[in-house]
């Protein structure tokens, strides 16, 4: 297993992919407040399909217990998700779809995933290996929106390999342990990075992890951005605020607290 600190991010808390929504969300007031509201007349950016792949293999805890690794590539400082720590994945390109089946998305996707790992990580993941895991859709006012879906693999055989241009560093590493890292300002993730990380942390081993994925329907989370006091939540489907994106709505939750204090993930049972 690695034993070593990834290199320092400096930066927003959060993906520059992400901030121009996250703006317009710190704008609004808050329920009560009286700060003023300033119109923005941004226009909603069409979706672009996308594809991640979550490449995780058998590792341990400190101590020895058995615990799930997952492989993070660093991105350079420059362009979409700049400096941070993501999974391999990119865009789904016109040649992604099968020969015939121009509709197939998910067929598409598979197949863009299973490239991006090969470009961004010399990794070759075999395509009917790649399990659903999730789907994610950004913010509405967010520049460049990916509609992405997220798939886990179990890692190959071979060394991971980086080029040094798009790709700067890789890591395998323990998934409670990236969330740490970004809570000490050692490292920045994209929010739907941090939700999936904290949904492998839960899991000990691959077979596990794989197993629970093909049992579950892919999740898919749209999100919406409101203000609170010391950052922004991210709101997806299920929880009290979602509608129409108040976060002190009563009711019950499910989000992603992006505040201060550090990032917390909050679901109702």
């Amino acid at each position: 297993m690695l034993h070593r600190r990834w290199p320092g991010i400096s930066g927003p808390p959060w993906s520059r992919h992400w901030s121009s929504a996250a703006a317009v969300a710190a704008a609004r007031p808050l329920s009560g407040g009286a700060r003023s509201v300033r119109v923005v007349t941004t226009p909603v950016q069409q979706l672009r399909p996308a594809a991640t792949v979550v490449v995780v293999r058998d590792g341990e805890a400190p101590g020895g217990a058995p615990r799930i690794e997952t492989l993070m590539l660093r991105r350079n400082e420059h362009g979409q998700f700049g400096g941070m720590w993501v999974f391999p994945g990119g865009r789904i390109d016109p040649d992604d779809y099968p020969v015939g089946a121009s509709g197939d998305e998910l067929g598409a996707a598979r197949r863009a995933a299973a490239r991006e790992a090969a470009e961004e990580a010399g990794l070759i993941v075999d395509e009917e290996g790649l399990v659903p895991f999730a789907h994610w859709t950004p913010p509405a006012l967010t520049p460049r929106r990916f509609s992405t879906w997220f798939f886990v693999a179990t890692a190959p055989e071979g060394s991971v390999t980086v080029d040094g241009g798009e790709i700067h560093d890789h890591a395998w590493v323990l998934p409670g342990e990236a969330l740490l890292q970004r809570d000490r300002g050692e490292i920045q993730l994209a929010p739907p990075t941090w939700v999936s990380l904290h949904r492998l942390a839960g899991y000990a081993d691959v077979p596990t992890a794989i197993a629970d994925s093909r049992l579950r329907t892919p999740e898919v989370f749209t999100t919406r951005l409101a203000p609170v006091e010391g950052g922004t939540v991210a709101l997806y489907h299920g929880d009290a605020g979602y509608e129409d994106a108040v976060a002190d709505r009563p009711g019950p939750r499910h989000r992603l607290w992006m505040v201060e204090s550090g990032w917390r993930y909050e679901r109702s049972s």
